[in-house]
Order: C-alpha cells, then sequence, then structure tokens
C-alpha cells in the first residue's frame, strides 16, 4: 500500500480528467474536470437561489446550480464528496449553510508561533531565531520579509471551501498592534487575494491599544495618538481611518475580532469605560464597508475580579444587552470556563438576548491531549448543541488546530476536528457518527474493509474516555500550569492568579470535594435558565457528569453505581485507561488496511495516549486517595 504523508488530508481524489463540464469557466469546474468520475456535469448560475446555497439533480449528466461561483463550488465539492461514497446515482439535493458566519480563528503570532498550536508553526506568518532562549526554548521575533508559501495557502483555502467554511482570523487573539502597520495589511491583502476565489473572507484580531502605537494612513501626520480611550474624538478617528486603510486594500474584508480586558489584554475598562462603549467604536468604523466586530465575552479578573471565574462573562455583559451596534457578536466560548473536557454551557447564551451571539470551539486540542491524543470533538459540540439551540446563534467560530506539519494538524485523527468543525457549521444538525463517517470514508478509504466500523467506534468513545482518564465526575481544569498538558491536581502557586490554580477548582480536603455553586455557594446556578437552574442546583436531579462541578459532596456521598466519590473516581479512570487499550487494539487490526506511514504515526501517538492516561490515573488517584482515604 502506498504511503501517506496525511497532506492531502480528506481530499484524497485522483485525478482522471474524464468529466465534461459546462457553465462558468471557474474552479468547481477545474475540480470536477480533473476528479469527478462521471460523464458530464452542467453548472449554473441562478441568481434566484439562496447565497452559499446550491443544488444538485440528475442522473448520468449532473445539473449543479448556485448564486455565484462559491456556491458552485460548495456543490462540487458535495458532489465529489458523494462520489468517495459511491453515492453518485440520482440526484435531488439541495443545501444551505445553517450559518452565515463559519469561521477560523487562528491564534497565530506575528514571529510564526503559536499559542495553543500542537501542529508547528504558522502558516502565515514566519519569524527568526532572535538569539535569545527562554527556559531552553529559541525565542523567535517577527521577519515581516519572508515571503508567504501561497501553494500551501491555497490548499489551505481548498481544504475550507469543501467543508464551507468561509472566514479566517489571521491572528491571536492576544494581538500584537503590529498586525495593524502597513506592512502587515500588505501582506494581509496578499493572503485575502488567495483565498477569495475559494469565498473565504479575511478578518483580523486587533489590539485595544493599537491607535497608541501604530499610525493610520492619512491620519494625525502619521502619528499614534497618546491614548486608546474609545470615546475619545481622535481615538475614534484614528480607527475610522485606519479600517479606511485596510478596506482600500482589501474591499472584503471582513472585520475585527477583540479580546478586550482579559488576561493582562487592553480594553475599555482602562479609561472606565464599557465593552460597549469598546466595541461601538470600533463597530462604527467598520460598518460603511459592511464589517463586523466579534467582541469575546472571554473575560475574568478584570471588573469582577473575585468572583466565581465561571460567573464573569455574564456579570460583566447582561447590563449591556442591547447597547451594542447591530454589527457587533459577542463571541463567546462553549463553557463558562474554558475548553474542558467536559463543561456545562455557558450560561451567557441564556442571558443576552438584544444582541446578537456566536459560539466559539475551540479545534485545537488545548485541553484534551492537544495533538498526541486521539479526541474526535464532534460529540463535544453536539452536546452543547443541545442546550443552546443553533437558531440562537448568528455564526460559528473554532479556534484552529493547523500548523506547519506535513499533515497540518499533528495527529492524522485530528484533521477530524477540523472537518468537524466545517461540517457542523454548515449544518449544526448533522450527527458525530454521520460526520465520522465520512471523513473516514476520504481519509482512510472503504467502508468494505469492514475495519470502518470499528475505527468509527474509537472515535465516537475517544471523547468520553478522555474525560474518563482526566476529569471524571465534574472535575475541571486540574492540569498541569501552563501547557495544559498532563494532571497537577495539586497545583497551587501563590504568585499565580488563584483561578489559575487546580486546588481552586476541586477544593480537596480530607472531609469533601467539589465546587459548590449552588445558592449556598456561589450561586453560579442562578444564571441558567430554567429547567437547568433547578436541576443542577439540586444534588439529586444534577447529572453526575456536573456533580463536581456544581457541587461540593463528602468523599462518603454515594453515586447512583452505589459506589462512593473516591470509589468511582477509581472506577473512571480505570475506564478510560481500558478504553485507550481497545483504540490501540483495533488500530492493530487496522493495520492491513492503512498505509505504513499514517498507520506507524497513527500508532506512535496511541502508544504515548496510554502512557499518558495512566499517568493521569495513578497521579490523581494518588493525590485524591491521600485525601479521602485519609485516617
Amino acid at each position: 500500500m502506498k504511503a501517506e504523508d496525511g497532506h492531502q488530508l480528506w481530499l484524497r481524489y485522483q485525478p482522471v480528467n474524464k468529466a465534461k463540464v459546462t457553465g462558468p469557466e471557474c474552479i468547481a469546474a477545474q475540480e470536477l474536470r480533473t476528479y469527478y468520475q462521471g460523464e458530464e456535469v452542467r453548472l449554473v448560475v441562478d441568481p434566484t437561489m439562496q447565497e452559499d446555497a446550491y443544488s444538485i439533480k440528475g442522473e448520468k449528466v449532473k445539473e449543479i446550480s448556485a448564486k455565484n461561483e462559491i456556491g458552485l463550488l460548495y456543490g462540487a465539492y458535495e458532489l465529489l464528496r458523494r462520489q468517495g461514497n459511491r453515492e453518485t446515482g440520482k440526484l435531488d439535493i439541495t443545501s444551505k449553510p445553517f450559518y452565515k458566519l463559519r469561521i477560523l480563528n487562528h491564534w497565530d503570532n506575528l514571529n510564526g508561533t503559536i499559542e495553543r498550536g500542537y501542529a508547528g508553526l504558522s502558516i502565515f506568518w514566519q519569524g527568526k531565531p532572535g538569539g535569545k532562549a527562554f527556559h531552553g526554548h529559541t525565542i523567535f521575533v517577527e521577519d515581516p520579509n519572508h515571503a508567504p508559501d501561497l501553494d500551501l495557502i491555497k490548499e489551505y483555502a481548498r481544504a475550507n471551501a469543501s467543508i464551507g467554511i468561509n472566514g479566517t482570523v489571521l491572528n491571536n487573539v492576544n494581538a500584537s498592534p503590529k498586525m495593524l502597520s502597513a506592512e502587515y495589511i500588505n501582506k494581509v491583502k496578499v493572503y485575502a487575494d488567495v483565498l477569495r476565489p475559494y469565498g473565504i473572507k479575511v478578518y483580523l484580531s486587533v489590539n485595544f491599544a493599537s491607535p497608541m502605537s501604530i499610525p493610520a494612513k492619512g491620519f494625525n501626520g502619521g502619528k499614534p495618538v497618546k491614548t486608546a480611550d474609545p470615546l475619545n474624538a481622535q481615538v475614534k478617528a484614528w480607527w475610522k481611518a485606519k479600517a479606511k486603510e485596510i478596506y482600500q486594500q482589501i474591499p472584503d474584508f471582513g472585520g475585527f475580532l477583540v479580546k478586550a480586558n482579559s488576561e493582562g489584554q487592553p480594553g475599555p475598562f482602562d479609561y472606565k469605560r464599557t465593552h460597549a462603549d469598546g466595541a461601538n467604536t470600533l463597530a462604527d468604523a467598520v460598518k460603511p464597508y459592511g464589517g463586523i466586530i466579534m467582541w469575546r465575552s472571554f473575560v475574568y479578573g478584570a471588573a469582577h475580579k473575585g468572583e466565581d471565574r465561571v460567573k464573569q462573562a455574564v456579570s460583566e455583559f447582561i447590563d449591556l444587552d442591547g447597547k451594542f451596534r447591530d454589527n457587533v457578536i459577542l463571541q463567546s466560548k462553549n463553557g463558562p470556563l474554558d475548553f474542558q473536557p467536559r463543561e456545562p454551557y455557558a450560561p451567557i447564551f441564556d442571558n443576552i438576548h438584544q444582541t446578537k451571539q456566536m459560539a466559539e470551539l475551540q479545534i485545537t486540542q488545548e485541553y484534551l491531549g492537544q495533538s498526541r491524543h486521539l479526541v474526535y470533538l464532534a460529540p463535544m459540540w453536539r452536546e452543547f448543541f443541545g442546550f443552546v439551540e443553533p437558531s440562537r446563534l448568528v455564526g460559528i467560530a473554532g479556534v484552529a488546530n493547523i500548523g506547519l506539519d506535513r499533515n497540518w494538524c499533528g495527529h492524522h485523527f485530528s484533521q477530524a476536528n477540523w472537518y468537524a468543525f466545517g461540517r457542523l457549521a454548515w449544518d449544526p444538525y448533522l450527527t458525530s457518527e454521520d460526520i465520522a463517517t465520512e471523513w473516514l470514508e476520504a481519509t482512510f478509504g472503504d467502508r468494505e474493509t469492514g475495519v470502518q466500523a470499528q475505527l468509527l467506534s474509537v472515535m465516537l468513545r475517544s471523547r468520553e474516555a478522555c474525560v474518563d482518564y482526566m476529569m471524571p465526575i465534574g472535575l475541571h481544569h486540574i492540569f498541569a500550569f501552563d501547557e495544559h498538558y498532563g494532571p497537577e491536581p495539586d497545583g497551587f502557586n501563590a504568585h499565580m492568579p488563584l483561578e489559575w490554580c487546580p486546588v481552586y477548582y476541586h477544593r480537596a480536603n480530607s472531609d469533601s470535594i467539589g465546587f459548590d455553586r449552588t445558592h449556598t455557594g456561589s450561586n453560579a446556578t442562578a444564571q441558567y435558565r430554567e429547567p437547568y437552574c433547578s436541576i443542577y442546583d439540586n444534588i439529586n436531579t444534577c447529572p453526575e457528569r456536573y456533580l463536581l462541578w456544581f457541587h461540593r459532596v463528602p468523599w462518603t456521598y454515594r453515586l447512583k453505581s452505589g459506589r462512593t466519590v473516591y470509589e468511582e473516581m477509581e472506577y473512571r479512570y480505570a475506564r478510560g485507561v481500558d478504553e485507550v487499550e481497545d483504540f490501540i487494539r483495533i488500530w492493530n487490526e487496522a493495520k492491513p488496511f492503512v498505509d505504513e506511514q499514517r498507520w506507524k504515526e497513527v500508532d506512535d501517538r496511541l502508544q504515548h495516549q496510554l502512557e499518558n492516561a495512566k499517568l493521569w490515573k495513578k497521579t490523581c488517584l494518588d493525590y485524591f486517595g491521600s485525601l479521602a482515604l485519609k485516617k
């Protein structure tokens, strides 16, 4: 079997150069001529159709209709996907995206590193060694003169278009003001020109204090201003001038993503202003061009410092609901803490009613084994949509897991999470099973080999296994400091914010364990709509998967299984390890059906995953056992 390195992702079509394709000359026509195995395809532009929608009809001769060339491209990729699944008989389908905004967020730094990136350096920004090191790691500095790899960016665009992603934020939310310099705007234009034919708009994360260090073209004699106060007239004029500068080069620029007054980032609080004041100033600047502002609600340690961290987003934004411009969207993480293996849904989605909202999902597995564990995330995202009705949102953002590694994502199976994000952004009602089945058939081949059903089982079980061997029954955020890889349940550092310390979240002592977030504790349950407020507040109705998230219980407390809290931990940690051992067994059985290179690379990662799962089990049971079993 021919070795593969995974670079083709799920687009492993082989050129056949067979089909007759008529209609507009566009990328869709090129793709179909090269890869479609049927006889003929007609491409039809129908201006009455909805933006990005398409229809595919016909049997021997297929007809793809869409409003424009981008819709035709989406239809072409759907036809090729069905060809791979051998569903190419008579077709009569119409599809349209559920969300207008289907956006990747790249946490890429201008020096080429990626915050929470586990697949190599950035595909967009390149750095060079700065001649210094920190804790043994080379410090990179920006290299704006490095020529971009536009062929790679085109491959990236093609992969995204094939799953319906139509936007990308090119840089980290912890943004450098340099991102808005003329030098970098010129580079963004180059990327925008490559991405545009594939229907992808570019967006930028911005540093709120940018007016104080970066000049804007045609404004203030080319000098920055002395403040970033969003109600200052000069600051407002700076943002309008900067927006004009960007849109002159990139007419379809999407807008800005903003992280403000969180984790040390500057923001409107620095000037005693509100999030609405800050967001609206930027919104007014991009409004004439059709731009949007995505304002992140991931805030803590600022206006409500000392409050239970999971409550702070609602506390900061609830009184501002309805005070944002109509082109401002609040972007909130799926859970109230920080992309944990399991969290309840974020209650901000229950409390904001007059301001547009979008969900932020994390494709990169910051807290789920990074690129070293096989963890399929679609079940976690479908769990979220079970609580937050998709129609309440105007879009979906996904923190990307893409880097310069040859297979793009570090782990071959991590590609499935990029794929699943795109498919769920197009249709949030697709099942995890259907998406995984599509991806497996496109990535590893024929369902008739008999191994696909077992690999599907691995994918569908993998997230629950991860929860079991990391943080079962509502445990959360007990990772090693900073890197968020591996266990550190005893973690405490007096020099760090308390809400960064694992002991803050489980509060275990010799008597009890858990964070009381009921009406007798932090009252975080009160932020949820009914019936969840009452369900979570009552220990008798709270789902056990959230037990230690919402409740503090004595070690002698017995779960529905009849086991005590510590006994349940023993059972869950062991079950998680057993699952990974079974994943390895299944992967061994798959060896005859997978090329040697990818099989070996996945096997290496699975062996490490097992080792790490055992470490989680031992570390956590040793630590919690030293308290629970203390005489």
